[in-house]
């Protein structure tokens, strides 16, 4: 994002925003309510159109793309609350994330074969939830249902995922699950984490970047933005 300006009424939301995220980085955005957070997001999936500014993806300029295109460009989104199919089971909620032809003919002829039945294995290890294979979602906690979104995300091999808030409401335990998880995933693609639970985005072990009224105030080390006495007086001191 360079430069990026979004105006709501008058608001900005948005100003003069510039941030990079290298490829296979794991990044972490924190700041108080209405720094422009989800707005950020929203722009990067083109949900809302800057009013001034650029918006590129490796070459691709996400500023003259719609929703559709973005997402099959290789940007996944996952929102705070989680959005799976309680009726399906674990296995039936990845396979219908698989990443394949979506026209009629194609969902017609539809048959799971043996490379994608291996990528919804390799997934569900990967999410920690290959003992859950046959369980409807219905009856997942909180913080497996997250994981099962974020398993459906990578079945569609994406190269940036953004993540909202994933762990507010899980246990501690949870917690350390989805950090771990977020760790592994980073490196192959680009994620991008906005959270407000400090401790988690220390667990992350990656560069964080705080955004206060739409702009970039402050970025480093946790520690370095912890200690950051503009981060401490518009932030953490609240």
């Amino acid at each position: 994002m360079d430069g990026v300006s979004v105006v709501f009424d008058g608001f900005r939301a948005l100003n003069n925003l510039s941030l990079i995220v290298d490829p296979g980085e794991l990044r972490a955005i924190i700041g108080p309510n209405g720094a422009g957070k989800t707005t950020m997001m929203d722009v990067i999936t083109g949900k809302t159109r800057p009013t001034a500014g650029t918006v590129r993806f490796g070459d691709a300029d996400l500023t003259r793309m719609d929703e559709a295109r973005i997402a099959n460009l290789g940007i996944g989104r996952k929102f705070q609350k989680p959005t799976v199919f309680d009726a399906l089971t674990v296995f039936e909620n990845l396979e219908l994330a698989l990443k394949a032809p979506r026209d009629p003919w194609s969902c017609l002829r539809w048959a799971l074969g043996g490379e994608a039945r291996k990528r919804i294995e390799t997934v569900m290890e990967e999410i920690g939830l290959s003992a859950r294979a046959g369980d409807p979602a219905a009856i997942l906690s909180h913080g497996q249902r997250q994981w099962l979104e974020i398993g459906m995300l990578l079945m569609q091999d994406p190269d940036l995922l953004l993540v909202d808030e994933p762990v507010a409401g899980m246990t501690d335990q949870e917690t350390e699950h989805t950090a771990a998880l977020l760790r592994r995933i980073a490196g192959t693609r680009s994620v991008v984490v906005v959270e407000h639970d400090l401790e988690f985005v220390r667990a992350l072990n990656s560069r964080v970047t705080v955004l206060h009224e739409g702009t970039l105030l402050s970025e480093g080390s946790i520690d370095t933005v912890q200690n950051d006495p503009r981060v401490i007086e518009v932030y953490l001191g609240r």
